[in-house]
């Protein structure tokens, strides 16, 4: 459940980044997927404005009791003023571990 609610908040900060002129003018320029649905995943994709967004995760410890799925991943996006942003994270049972020199203190 954490996860998803994880999930959730990065996406919707992707959708809330400033994207530049119209972000509905954006096209996706490149893309992978890289999910059986079982097993490791890896996915990512970059668009004409500049944003950018990758992810992979695993399962540890699968079929026990500890068993957890581990995410990395980071986004970017260029604010209007042309500034480049990126934020890693690192969601797993530790919970979400955001890295980025935009992250107000405490909030690491």
């Amino acid at each position: 459940m954490k996860l998803l609610l994880v999930i959730a908040a990065v996406i919707a900060l992707s959708a809330a980044a400033p994207q530049g002129a119209n972000p509905r003018d954006a096209t996706i320029v490149e893309q992978t997927n890289d999910n059986i649905g079982v097993g490791p995943w890896n996915w990512s994709f970059r668009t004409s404005d500049g944003t950018a967004r990758q992810e992979s995760g695993t399962i540890n410890n699968a079929g026990t009791e500890n068993e957890a799925i581990a995410v990395r991943g980071s986004i970017t996006w260029i604010t209007p003023d042309g500034q480049t942003h990126t934020l890693n994270y690192v969601a797993d049972e530790n919970g979400f571990q955001p890295e980025g020199s935009d992250i107000p203190a405490g909030r690491k």
